[in-house]
């Protein structure tokens, strides 16, 4: 939200109370605190009928420092998000004649004391950022002055996100010469942030538009920080957009809580971040391989699932997972859980067949919206598991399913009511759930546990994921669980997969979808998928083709769609082939990319690896945003366009083409043009990737069936660790001496070992 117009004017009815100084400064133990006035304070008398804002310094955790602004402190605070890393004591607070500090690792803040406000973020004694005069602001708003219009039906709230507050707390932090900033969630307009308005919001608006299904108030910095502002509530950064030089955030209400994350690097950031907020887990193995759908609003039954399933057999094409989406529930019935017995008579042996006959794992479509058909709206009315009106009654509206009400997950009744259902389908023979929707959430309600409606709205998401992923872990095991969700905001990525949403059939939805998974990337989340061929409309075969190798070549790959089917032969004989060569080709690299992923759940890097985040000395790599690393050393960039023409930058050194061999120089821009079965897929310098020496499936011994290729511009010795979805792992050295390889384990299994 912007509250000024210009450097020196606020906008019509705006007044803005700033931090004018660090008036006195206290340490207390692992606690800086200071009272900023909003005058300079120069006589007595100032003191008088004067706001004063409360600025709070600690540390949660060693390289992190939270800063928390108070104006009245008796309000009713927000909650946060949860942060189970969090530790005692990670802070130490100073204060001497040149102000305070607080310490926590390799990052100081540093406040001045006097006039006029300055809070500095160092990073081994040098600044990274900070908030100077002017920045700090409780902000009030007439009666007269405008605020955001009330659509239809959520009262007080808009769904592109402005909250209208009459007092807001912002703060501004400093962006450096040629600085860039990253994340915020899913965004799918320009990768980088800044001069963009970004409202944390969670809404349904699909991938084309500023909405977000996923809004994470989380960024990084170019420079290598990152800044979460502690709000699951609506938070509006101005990125370059109020003042050019700074990033400012704001929030509604009385105080606002941030945390600067240390990097170094961009990478060393995300590190911190999930340490604190929580790391991705390990996701199956099995996961890793193609998903088809049954479609959206396609005709089908269990005849054509099986024609599905049996014709990517017969073409050859390795299939890992079948998805059941929405209409294996009666229409105007979802969510009820019950399977329509016109298209599907025995859900149970169906579904025995898939695992047994057909070697294939399920996943079925789920939502939190309660139709008032389904079996489970009076059930959840009766129980008072339904999120009510002010007024008592049961929240509900016509939007996507006839009268659809909401599970109130603050309810633990209500929470475990709704598990029940989730673990009869899992224990029916689903291996994996969809968690659709999550995101119109009204702020016009009551919640169980007296939660305020504008933080549950994008809390709500997290809440409906843990209750389907602790069913999943419960009954699956750790390592097995698998969610393929739609919405999520900051601590999320704890619970795996996320997709992309409604995306359209065409090249510039796919290139707008690698945008957004690229910005989740950067938002502490590890591994995302996409609808291949994009959901709204029927992709013509060039784009459908261009699309399997992207898909393919990411984190997690589906075939999904709206109103027509995926299969590759809906398309022509080509879209076959190239099914064929992409599918094999990752199962082909299992062995390198679950040890990818392995280290994904270590550090929180994320497998699909933004080009500023795997290269954060290169310039050039900053507004990369078709091209990534997948794991550490694979570089993708997808082909967008219907001739094969793509540009591609590669950082320095010797890098090999994994389809072909070719050695190609970086450090500068390369043109190249694809047919539909190849795109650059560039080998770092050095590398040594493990390969399976099969491609039928990806679950199959990732520490034997395994042969390891080596790449030019490496030491001659090198060691590669190998991973086993069971926990073991195996590390191996490479060593390259008189033209020749060998490659050989700590536990002395010897492993095939070529030059790549």
């Amino acid at each position: 939200m912007k509250f000024t117009d210009g450097f020196w004017h606020r906008r019509p009815g705006v007044e803005a109370l700033y931090a004018e100084e660090a008036y006195d400064i206290w340490a207390d133990g692992d606690t800086l605190t200071v009272h900023a006035p909003t005058k300079v304070i120069a006589t007595r008398g100032d003191t008088l009928n004067r706001a004063v804002l409360t600025v709070t310094l600690s540390s949660p955790l060693e390289g992190v420092v939270r800063v928390r602004i108070d104006h009245h402190q008796g309000t009713r605070r927000s909650p946060g998000f949860a942060m189970p890393g969090a530790v005692e004591g990670a802070g130490t607070a100073r204060v001497d004649d040149a102000g305070g500090t607080l310490t926590s690792g390799r990052l100081t803040a540093r406040v001045a004391p006097g006039a006029p406000w300055r809070l500095d973020f160092e990073v081994d004694g040098e600044r990274i950022t900070g908030s100077g005069h002017h920045s700090v602001a409780y902000v009030k708003l007439a009666k007269d002055a405008p605020v955001a219009a009330e659509p239809a039906g959520i009262a007080g709230y808009s769904e592109s996100g402005l909250a209208p507050h009459r007092t807001y707390v912002h703060e501004q932090l400093d962006l450096g010469v040629g600085e860039t900033i990253y994340g915020l969630g899913e965004r799918f307009g320009p990768f980088v942030k800044n001069g963009q308005t970004v409202d944390i919001w969670n809404a349904d608006g699909g991938t084309s538009s500023e909405l977000s299904y996923k809004n994470v108030p989380f960024y990084l910095s170019s420079k290598g920080y990152g800044v979460l502002v502690n709000q699951p509530e609506h938070v509006s950064f101005e990125v370059g957009t109020e003042a050019v030089e700074r990033v400012q955030f704001s929030t509604g209400g009385e105080s606002l809580e941030y945390l600067v994350f240390a990097g170094p690097t961009p990478a060393d950031a995300v590190e911190r971040y999930t340490a604190l907020l929580g790391r991705p887990p390990r996701v199956p193995a099995w996961s890793f391989g193609l998903w088809l759908s049954t479609s959206f609003t396609t005709q089908y039954d269990e005849d054509t699932v099986t024609s599905f399933v049996d014709g990517m057999r017969e073409r050859d094409i390795p299939l890992s997972v079948f998805h059941y989406d929405c209409f294996w529930m009666r229409e105007f019935n979802w969510t009820d859980g019950v399977w329509d017995e016109r298209v599907f008579p025995d859900p149970d042996l169906m579904l025995k067949r898939m695992h047994e006959d057909k070697d294939l794992h399920v996943s079925a479509w789920i939502n939190p919206y309660i139709a008032q058909r389904g079996r489970m709206f009076a059930e959840g009315a009766e129980r008072g598991y339904l999120v009510k009106r002010p007024d008592g009654s049961i929240w509900q509206w016509d939007m996507w399913q006839a009268g659809m009400a909401l599970v109130d997950f603050t309810n633990p009744e209500a929470k475990a009511w709704f598990q029940e259902f989730v673990r009869t389908l899992v224990r029916q023979g689903v291996d994996a759930i969809k968690t659709d929707f999550g995101e119109r959430i009204p702020t016009d309600v009551v919640w169980h546990d007296g939660s305020s409606p504008e933080t549950m709205h994008n809390l709500y998401t997290q809440l409906y994921n843990e209750a389907v992923w602790e069913v999943l872990v419960a009954e699956k095991g750790e390592g097995n669980a698998v969610l393929f969700a739609r919405s999520a905001t900051a601590g999320g990525q704890t619970m795996p997969v996320h997709w992309g949403g409604d995306n359209s059939s065409s090249y510039v939805s796919m290139a707008e979808t690698l945008r957004g998974g690229l910005s989740l990337m950067s938002s502490g989340f590890g591994y995302w998928s996409h609808d291949i061929g994009g959901f709204e409309g029927t992709p013509d075969a060039g784009v459908f083709k261009r699309w399997l190798a992207f898909g393919l070549m990411s984190s997690h790959s589906r075939l999904h769609g709206s109103n027509s089917y995926r299969v590759p032969w809906a398309f022509d004989e080509e879209a076959v082939d190239v099914a064929r060569t992409f599918t094999t080709l990752k199962l082909s690299l299992m062995p390198y990319l679950y040890a990818a992923s392995v280290q994904t759940t270590q550090t929180g890097v994320p497998l699909m690896r933004p080009m500023f985040m795997a290269f954060p000395g290169d310039p050039a790599t900053q507004h990369l945003d078709r091209q990534y690393l997948l794991g550490e050393d694979l570089l993708v960039a997808p082909v967008f366009s219907e001739s094969g023409e793509v540009d591609v930058y590669l950082p320095a050194g010797t890098w090999t083409s994994l389809l072909t061999g070719e050695r190609v120089e970086g450090g500068r821009w390369v043109r190249e043009t694809h047919g539909f079965a190849s795109m650059p897929l560039y080998v770092r310098p050095g590398a040594v990737i493990a390969r399976g020496t099969r491609s039928d499936r990806p679950d199959y011994d990732l520490l034997s069936e395994v042969e390891l290729v080596a790449y030019p511009g490496g030491a001659p010795e090198r060691t590669v660790t190998l991973h086993s979805p069971d926990g073991t792992s195996e590390s191996v050295t490479v060593v390259s001496r008189d033209g020749s390889l060998s490659a050989t384990a700590a536990s002395g299994r010897v492993y095939a070992v070529r030059e790549g």
